[in-house]
């Protein structure tokens, strides 16, 4: 199966926030080379979509990237992970990212699940 790393995105661009649509609407060019990036980069290993979206969130969680953990939720239950999976991918960052950072991140998915 093909993936196509912005097709989500796009299918709900008002979902996004304004800056994202802005650079998108004002640097095309410069969206569809971030999207091919994407999807070279999601179709050069043997990683399936789950494993790949679980790994997306995890990099956000452990980057602190509040934005970015509430996108990689929400792309994570689009293609069908359980908050339960989700959920657990925050607990395993309490050993390396200490509590705070964990509580932070539950917060952040924690927004995202209670829309679901």
């Amino acid at each position: 199966m093909k993936y196509v790393h912005n097709t989500i995105r796009i299918n709900k661009m008002t979902d996004l926030p304004l800056p994202y649509r802005k650079i998108r609407e004002e640097f095309p060019q410069v969206a569809e080379a971030y999207d091919a990036l994407g999807n070279a980069i999601h179709e050069a290993g043997p990683l399936d979509d789950k494993t790949r979206q679980l790994i997306k969130l995890a990099l956000s969680i452990g980057a602190g990237l509040e934005g970015a953990t509430h996108a990689h939720t929400r792309r994570s239950l689009e293609a069908g992970i359980s908050p339960e999976e989700i959920k657990h991918v925050v607990l395993l960052a309490m050993t390396t990212l200490g509590f705070p950072a964990t509580v932070s991140a539950y917060t952040w998915i924690g927004d995202e699940l209670e829309k679901n």
